[in-house]
């Protein structure tokens, strides 16, 4: 494949599970880079790189990475509607709303019912206040709210306007035993801006429960669907390897 990175390529990357988006971002930059530079007046020019969003670690799918002219593009790109898909378990906190923590709370499931799941996911669509997770990138009073909360300080994060556009409930596991915890598989759409550890956390509060987010992966942004990117090492192997 021939990429011109200084006019500007829009790369389609599926960020692996664990790695960062730094790390996706990185990986990519460094092929672009090392493999192409143009020297101009005799000093070596590298194109610019940069992504239009990130994602949790735990987290897998479509990053969208700009290079060279197309980076004037990304506050567009941030912009788009996203897709998810993923699943919830009900019944058990985290303090960061995901895996990246243990359990910090169980709950009640036994007075949930599948009707009750299905009719939570359709109150949970519009546009509404969310409060983002206390451990995420928000600034509160200059600082990012993970540190706050690494460093055990409480802090209020403001809530602010998202738009859940669609909220499908794709397959739910429900407990076998009293007390045991539910598995719901998800699909959601939504506007920039949106936690879907917030979601998580909501969901479980609506059902008089707990819930914690177990899987995520982001599906599409915009147009630009996961199923046409390709992962940050194959991308580098690409130019290692001298090939398409």
């Amino acid at each position: 494949m021939d990429y011109n990175f200084y006019n500007g390529e829009l790369l389609l990357i599926d960020k692996p599970y664990t790695w960062s988006s730094f790390q996706a971002v990185n990986k990519v930059r460094y092929a672009v880079r090392f493999h192409h530079s143009m020297i101009v007046d005799g000093v070596k020019v590298k194109a610019k790189v940069g992504h239009a969003g990130t994602l949790d670690p735990l987290a897998t799918g479509l990053l969208i990475v700009c290079t060279g002219k197309k980076t004037k593009t990304i506050n567009e790109l941030m912009g788009l509607e996203k897709e998810y898909t993923g699943s919830f378990l009900l019944g058990a906190t985290t303090p960061c709303f995901d895996l990246e923590k243990p359990v910090d709370h169980t709950y009640p499931t036994q007075h949930i019912t599948e009707k009750d799941i299905y009719e939570a996911a359709i109150k949970f669509t519009g546009i509404q206040q969310q409060v983002p997770p206390m451990f995420s990138a928000v600034f509160i009073d200059g600082k990012r709210a993970y540190e706050l909360a690494r460093a055990g300080v409480e802090a209020q994060i403001k809530p602010r306007e998202i738009e859940i556009k669609e909220f499908e409930i794709t397959d739910i596991t429900m407990p076998t035993l009293p007390n045991g915890q539910a598995g719901v598989s998800f699909r959601i759409v939504c506007s920039k801006g949106t936690y879907i550890r917030s979601i998580a956390r909501d969901f479980g509060l609506a059902l008089n429960s707990g819930a914690h987010l177990t899987s995520l992966r982001r599906t599409r942004i915009g147009s630009f669907h996961v199923n046409d990117a390709i992962t940050p090492q194959v991308f580098s192997e690409q130019f290692q390897a001298g090939k398409d």
